[in-house]
């Protein structure tokens, strides 16, 4: 029924700002087309260090990067000339495509210093006829993801399809992604139709088959079995899975499934091919030193 338990590793990318880490992971690489996911916060830090935080310019090539906040807010800047804040509930859905680079600036100091900023982020791979595609961008606000309630159970359609409900968030493969909330002891099944499914705990517990999962548990379940989820305590999900596309190979912030490719994104963003955001240029993270060549293996990658 569960077909592996993924527990989530620890990692700074900033004073104050520690992230668990879910995927990749050594033994579970993806989950339908989702290559990486980090949870970060809830942030609490003092308002002089608010800068540090900053996720200065950085590029991606060959996937979408999509934002979801539980509370908070985020500037992204990108070098379409996109300036868009993100706030909780929301979509920033960003497809790097044949390559793009972007900025995450958290502007407002009291949202950090009052331990408002929560996360999720997440990776989703591209299908080979779409790595190369245009980059682009686009937020879909609240309105436009559809929210489902029962006795106990808050759901919102962050992506794709699944228990019937469906929105206009572009995406390039079957996937379905959620956000649920649970109230303690109300309990749901898993959506159908998808090859690939799991769920991370990002609060509370949940018990499945009689065993429980806690904050910073991802649970990926075997293909074809309906299992039931109950809420132990109060909980927040993110469900997500889809198809999968077949093995890619990921460095830094460069997914594809060509070794090559990687290596040219690295040569391209040495050699500022890739263009910075036009109204956030002033500095960027340079590539890493890092000799080794991609695989399929995990990499160190940043939030976002």
């Amino acid at each position: 029924m569960i077909d592996i338990t993924i527990e989530a590793r620890q990692a700074s990318l900033a004073p104050g700002m520690e992230v668990r880490r879910i995927l990749p992971f050594r033994l579970r690489r993806m989950v339908g087309p989702f290559i990486f996911m980090d949870h970060a916060g809830p942030v609490n830090v003092q308002p002089a260090a608010a800068s540090n935080m900053d996720v200065l310019p950085h590029p991606h090539i060959g996937l979408s990067t999509v934002s979801y906040l539980f509370g908070g807010k985020v500037m992204h800047r990108d070098s379409l000339g996109v300036e868009q804040i993100i706030e909780p509930g929301e979509v920033n859905w960003m497809t790097a495509g044949s390559g793009i680079a972007h900025s995450e600036r958290f502007e407002d100091p009291a949202v950090l210093a009052g331990g408002e900023l929560e996360m999720i982020q997440t990776w989703v791979a591209l299908p080979e006829g779409d790595e190369e595609s245009n980059p682009s961008f686009e937020n879909y606000k609240r309105d436009a993801l559809p929210v489902f309630t029962d006795t106990g159970v808050w759901m919102r359609l962050i992506a794709g399809d699944a228990y019937g409900l469906n929105n206009t968030v572009k995406t390039h493969s079957p996937l379905f992604y959620l956000h649920v909330v649970l109230e303690a002891g109300a309990h749901f099944g898993l959506p159908v139709g998808h090859s690939e499914r799991a769920i991370y705990v990002a609060k509370g517990s949940v018990e499945i088959s009689g065993r429980t999962y806690t904050l910073g548990q991802m649970v990926v379940f075997t293909k074809g079995v309906d299992p039931i989820i109950r809420a132990i305590q109060p909980a927040t999900l993110m469900l997500l899975g889809g198809e999968p596309l077949g093995e890619r190979f990921i460095w830094w912030n460069f997914v594809s499934s060509r070794k090559e490719r990687i290596e040219q994104a690295k040569a391209d963003w040495k050699a500022g091919r890739i263009l910075l955001p036009p109204t956030d240029n002033k500095e960027f993270v340079p590539l890493p030193e890092d000799k080794s060549r991609p695989s399929s293996s995990p990499a160190p990658n940043p939030l976002s």
